[in-house]
């Protein structure tokens, strides 16, 4: 009998060593495509019995896709999405609790504050306005200072910037100037920057992107595309408007009911480990680990005091409500979807 049943444990040994060798995770996110591959050979070489299979778009198109699918769900784990989204998918009852190891070393504002965590914070990532300089002096602009100057009339037809249904990029400029400013002037704000977009797009890089071609002098978009770009030589100055900056996280989540729970923890593990913050450090300024950032050229040392107190669960909480009223109010000027 004890041989039988040591010939079991053996046995089943084996076929769970089997199983987590073919271990496959489908993720969820809105990263950067070239950040993607980065994460994923680091991760992979440190869980060699675990590949990772992304399905990868904008914010707002990888929340409603997770949304749709909340009976059935399709994903593994969410990584790199706004936790302003993942708020929405833990009142949902979407995620599942986890603290993964090493947890209590990361910043603990980065961190959802439930005991044990539904999602971890990765990095932060927040507003900047690209301003083409070049082009700016063929039209005799002169460089915005604040998020008011930019409706002013010399900007008419001159600016882009994200989609808040589409990028969390937008959103989080729209949930952060109506919490500056108060719903009301909030709202007066956009109609005034309304009257001078040329087009909202659907990325929340693609506004600095243009901007460096020479296509628009003026770009809202996010620090870490805008510093990658200068430092590649666009004729780009980034500018921090002196009202504050809107900001979310991108964070890891688990989702509840997955078929693969313990890969599903060993991403979640990693996600929050010192060996993933050296990885976002170098797309970021500002990550969840303590201690591991390091100070960019283009971007001001006392980022992070720039950053406006931005109300995570309010943006969530709201988040239907207020795109609702900007579609109807500024859609008319997004960008074809694909």
């Amino acid at each position: 009998m004890k041989k039988l049943t040591a010939i079991s444990l053996l046995l089943s040994a084996a076929l769970s060593s089997i199983a987590m060798a073919d271990s496959t995770l489908t993720v969820y996110t809105a990263l950067e495509a070239d950040q993607l591959k980065a994460y994923q050979a680091k991760f992979e070489e440190e869980n060699p019995s675990i590949k990772l299979k992304w399905v990868r778009d904008s914010t707002g198109i990888i929340t409603a896709k997770l949304l749709a699918e909340k009976a059935n769900p399709q994903a593994d784990v969410v990584m790199g999405l706004a936790a302003s989204s993942l708020l929405v998918f833990e009142k949902e009852g979407m995620l599942q609790a986890y603290a993964p190891k090493g947890v209590e070393k990361l910043s603990k504002q980065y961190v959802d504050d439930s005991t044990p965590p539904t999602w971890v914070g990765m990095d932060v990532w927040g507003a900047t306005v690209c301003f083409n300089t070049v082009e700016a002096a063929k039209l005799g602009l002169k460089k915005p200072e604040t998020w008011k100057d930019l409706t002013k009339p010399e900007f008419k037809g001159k600016i882009v910037m994200p989609n808040p249904a589409s990028s969390g990029t937008g959103y989080f400029d729209v949930s952060a100037w109506l919490q500056m400013m108060g719903e009301k002037d909030g709202w007066a704000f956009m109609d005034k920057l309304h009257d001078n977009m040329a087009q909202y797009t659907h990325s929340g890089s693609k506004p600095c992107k243009q901007v460096a071609a020479g296509e628009f002098p003026v770009g809202i978009s996010f620090e870490y595309r805008a510093a990658k770009l200068k430092e590649g030589g666009a004729p780009i100055d980034l500018v921090f408007p002196k009202e504050g900056l809107g900001w979310d996280l991108e964070a890891t989540a688990i989702m509840k009911g997955t078929k693969n729970l313990d890969a599903a923890k060993k991403l979640a593990d990693w996600s929050a480990s010192k060996s993933a913050n050296e990885l976002y450090e170098k797309n970021f300024a500002i990550v969840a680990m303590p201690g591991i950032a390091k100070p960019n050229a283009h971007i001001p040392a006392d980022y992070e005091k720039r950053l406006i107190k931005q109300d995570l669960r309010w943006s969530a909480a709201n988040r239907d409500r207020i795109l609702a009223e900007w579609t109807k109010r500024y859609d008319s000027k997004s960008e074809p979807k694909k």
